[in-house]
């Protein structure tokens, strides 16, 4: 089952600043916009370690934003419906 159609994606949460996510399913990556940090998904498994993630350049952080806006990709859960 792959992580977007699982329950678990809508479950998942940024380790730091506990927001929401992108997931890139063809990046295999979950993405956190706020902190332009890019975490791992490998073998349909979210690597959701701090210390595991990665930087992403303003380069890299226009072309995911480009990308999910071009692929309707959007946050999986709204924080002010979470309330």
């Amino acid at each position: 089952m792959a992580l977007s159609d699982s329950f678990l994606l809508n479950l998942l949460v940024c380790p730091e600043d506990l927001g929401p996510l992108w997931y890139f399913e063809s990046d295999e990556l979950l993405y956190n916009p706020r902190l332009r940090r890019s975490y791992a998904v490998r073998d349909g498994i979210p690597v959701m370690l701090i210390e595991e993630a990665t930087s992403v350049s303003e380069a890299e952080h226009k072309a995911l934003m480009a990308k999910a806006e071009a692929e309707g990709i959007e946050a999986n859960f709204d924080p002010d419906e979470s309330e």
